[in-house]
């Protein structure tokens, strides 16, 4: 009976859940909706990360490179230095949006399988040398440059894009 009762609970939980996904979208729209156009163009970013990029940055208002971004998502890699002779390996600084880092870390590893820019990212590190994990950072690192580069110009992204030289 306890356990019947629990499974009511929790499927009214989903529900409301689903519906309050629902209505946050429907009020992104109504606010940013062409931004939230532009950011799930990317592939490998969802709405759910794109409108979590965008509520986050309050619409990207206040970043000015892709550097402040990455940074503010807390994926800035930091090197532990004492001196000349103690170098420790090189980490992410985990300063930033503990959800946001998470939500772009589970996009980077889809990103690597569905975004070709990512994947060759990924399989040119990882043929380097480096672990796995490291990989889908920079590939993380690699989809907020894109996302930035897609919003401050407020073009769609393309997949086979090559830049014209000046």
């Amino acid at each position: 009976m306890i356990e019947k009762s629990f499974e009511k609970i929790i499927k009214k939980l989903s529900e409301e859940k689903q519906n309050l996904e629902i209505i946050l979208q429907q009020k992104l729209v109504a606010w940013e909706a062409e931004m939230l156009k532009l950011v799930t163009s990317v592939k490998g970013i969802g709405r759910r990360t794109a409108a979590e990029l965008i509520i986050y940055t309050q619409g990207f208002k206040d970043m000015n490179s892709y550097k402040q971004l990455i940074s503010y998502a807390g994926l800035s890699p930091t090197e532990y230095r004492s001196g000349s002779s103690i170098r420790g390996r090189v980490r992410i600084c985990k300063q930033g949006g503990k959800q946001l880092r998470h939500i772009l870390y589970m996009c980077g590893l889809n990103a690597k399988k569905t975004n070709s820019q990512c994947k060759a990212l990924f399989d040119r590190l990882v043929e380097k040398g480096k672990n796995k994990k490291a990989a889908v950072i920079a590939v993380c690192n690699k989809l907020l440059k894109i996302v930035f580069g897609v919003v401050k110009n407020k073009t769609m992204y393309q997949d086979n894009f090559i830049a014209k030289s000046a």
